[in-house]
């Protein structure tokens, strides 16, 4: 089930979804993403469906994964990027892909544990990922050119905005219930003023203060 054929239908159903960017859709092909889910899973890794991960967690489904990156690297290429919610590590391993950096904070420890793994596993030394609560960014490395959530606040944390490099983008799902708006807040230079925008509704599981053993 993790054969090369059905990798390339899940690139298919990306295309077919509208993304465009040839660099994610090659990291797609070649990120193994079962790697990322319990073993009573893997055979559903290339599915294009958001799947659990335990702790009331879940695998993003890869179209949000991929529409989320693209949008992030609209702009042109990443030196420094920060992810809210390690989760199983996904996100993070295609980031890594991409950008010069990845930071990433995940609040509950087992699955923190398992992401990190993966990524010795898959070879990918330019993420660091630490157990922190995510509403509050991560301020010792900021500050980052690209933000991204994993995980949905009712409302934009400020502590995130102003962890945001000049010309930086900040991607993330807000609002409280089933489903959230995907917004995008880009920084005007080195001002304190963000064009935004609504790009679609998304389901995503809530952002959650704290950290959870």
């Amino acid at each position: 089930m993790t054969s090369q054929r059905t990798r390339e239908r899940l690139i298919q159903r990306l295309k077919d979804q509208g993304i465009t960017n040839q660099r994610i859709l090659d990291v797609f092909r070649v990120t193994p993403r079962h790697i990322f889910l319990d073993e009573a899973l893997a055979h559903r890794a290339y599915e294009d469906t958001a799947l659990p991960i335990g702790f009331s967690q879940t695998l993003s489904q890869p179209y949000i994964v991929a529409r989320m990156t693209e949008i992030l690297l609209s702009g042109g290429p990443l030196k420094k990027v920060l992810e809210i919610g390690t989760g199983s590590g996904f996100q993070a391993a295609i980031l890594a892909q991409l950008v010069d950096k990845v930071y990433s904070v995940e609040r509950i420890e087992p699955l923190l544990i398992k992401a990190k793994e993966r990524f010795r596993k898959l070879g990918l030394r330019n993420i660091t990922a630490e157990l922190s609560d995510g509403s509050f960014g991560w301020k010792r490395h900021a500050p980052y050119n690209g933000i991204i959530a994993t995980a949905a606040p009712q409302a934009i944390p400020d502590e995130l905005l102003h962890q945001l490099a000049p010309d930086g983008i900040l991607v993330i799902p807000v609002g409280a219930g089933d489903v959230q708006d995907l917004r995008v807040l880009r920084r005007i230079g080195s001002s304190s003023e963000f064009e935004e925008e609504i790009v679609e509704q998304v389901k995503f599981v809530p952002l959650l203060g704290g950290l959870a053993q």
